[in-house]
């Protein structure tokens, strides 16, 4: 069974309470019935939906609807649910506002009513992915822009965020986020499924939460590791430019801790020098260390480089030569 109709059978089997189900039925035959001036005609696939729709019709207006099962046209495999009004009919398209594209405000003017009418809404024409299997979704598929945007009102009075596009010359009234579809959940009074429905967020959002640490650490962890490979590639080459003397004592120092300690980050390798040389040396220290070779480097790259200008750059080398 689908987590659509999973729903569904939970919403269909609340009590029924008399102050609201004319707003349900309501929003089930505008959404999925046929009016005529003969009957009213319903017709629905899902078998909750067709119960639920029975059981208001008798506790509305005390009356037995004809009920007909048929087999899907075509190649639909599922069953139909026919049910047919055929009494009481100018009573009840007042009572339901049957006659008007935009059903009247006594329906829906206080919350409960809203929510019953929402709770019809769903049932008729409502679809709801699994969120263990998809991605987060819950749409309505309307007739009409002009009730799309009314029941795009009522759910954004909620605080839901719905939204409007078309589809096949209809309009589908969707909700994308997992947290406003866990609060319609709540708003139609499916407590089962809004449990199952959390449970599934919470543990995808730690998921997701948990993966979005793992790639900034896997990301720390490649850019140190390029960052020290560079630092090498800069000391072999003044090595290999026999300048590697022309490096203070202290820049000279972190050179051969960095040969020696490759993999370490810079925080990791200013405290591995720190202790085997017993002077303190932070991470931004090293870094203006780590900088001064960089620079070095570069210069012996360039071909304007000599070393009369190094011996400037390096004033305490010089003042060192001098003596």
């Amino acid at each position: 069974m689908s987590f659509t109709s999973t729903v569904k059978s939970e919403v269909s089997s609340n009590e029924i309470e008399m102050a609201t189900v004319r707003s349900e039925l309501s929003a089930i035959i505008h959404n999925i019935g046929s009016i005529s001036a003969n009957d009213i005609v319903i017709t629905t696939e899902n078998i909750y939906a067709a119960n639920r729709t029975i059981k208001l019709i008798k506790n509305a207006y005390g009356i037995e609807p004809q009920v007909t099962v048929r087999k899907g046209y075509n190649f639909n495999k599922n069953y139909l649910f026919i049910i047919k009004i055929t009494d009481k009919l100018d009573i009840i398209n007042s009572d339901l506002s049957l006659d008007e594209d935009i059903p009247k405000n006594y329906l829906y003017d206080d919350t409960s009513l809203e929510q019953a009418y929402l709770r019809g809404v769903f049932l008729s024409t409502g679809s709801i992915n699994d969120p263990k299997k998809s991605r987060y979704h819950l749409e309505f598929l309307v007739n009409t822009y002009e009730y799309a945007m009314f029941l795009t009102g009522m759910l954004n009075s909620f605080y839901l965020n719905s939204k409007i596009v078309e589809r096949s010359k209809k309009y589908m009234v969707y909700i994308k986020e997992a947290e406003k579809i866990g609060d319609f959940l709540r708003i139609i009074e499916a407590p089962k499924a809004v449990m199952y429905y959390e449970d599934i967020r919470i543990y995808r959002d730690h998921m997701n939460m948990t993966n979005r640490l793992n790639n900034c650490e896997q990301a720390n962890v490649d850019k140190s590791i390029n960052a020290s490979n560079e630092e090498i590639d800069d000391i072999n080459l003044i090595k290999e430019k026999d300048a590697y003397d022309l490096l203070d004592d202290k820049v000279r120092e972190v050179a051969e801790y960095r040969i020696k300690y490759p993999d370490a980050s810079l925080s990791e390798l200013s405290h591995i020098v720190s202790l085997e040389t017993g002077i303190p040396l932070t991470k931004s220290g090293l870094h203006h260390r780590m900088q001064k070779i960089h620079l070095f480097a570069q210069k012996l790259k360039n071909k304007w480089f000599s070393f009369i200008s190094y011996l400037l750059y390096n004033i305490q080398y010089v003042r060192c030569l001098w003596k």
